[in-house]
């Protein structure tokens, strides 16, 4: 069974972009413009991992994975950020959300492919 990929952010093109390089890896995708729409397509889907941006309109990326956080059901859901925020505090600040990585835009799509091997095999 193919693993699926929760693709959050406000660009249509990064989303786009994502969609492309994950679903050429054999990856679902499902996609959402900001944490509210990740929420709401969360219950109806089986996610195995989550990339988001961190800096989006009604829901950011920081509520959504703190939200995610507290809930059971998603409490151990791998999450990356994807994000043009460069600075070490904060990655530093994610990862004690429990984030398993950190990827920079403009970002590679083998670096993304290698941080997902890490936790989708």
């Amino acid at each position: 069974m193919n693993k699926t990929v929760l693709v959050v952010d406000d660009s249509s093109t990064i989303r786009k972009l994502v969609t492309v390089s994950l679903e050429l890896q054999g990856f679902n995708v499902v996609a959402a413009c900001d944490g509210m729409e990740a929420l709401e397509k969360l219950p109806n889907e089986r996610v195995d991992l989550l990339i988001t941006d961190l800096n989006m309109p009604n829901m950011d990326g920081f509520e959504l994975i703190s939200t995610l956080r507290k809930n059971p059901d998603y409490a151990e859901l791998p999450v990356i950020i994807l994000s043009s925020l460069s600075a070490a505090s904060t990655m530093e600040h994610y990862s004690t959300l429990g984030t398993v990585a950190y990827l920079q835009k403009p970002f590679s799509p083998e670096r993304m492919r290698y941080e997902i091997s890490k936790f989708l095999s």
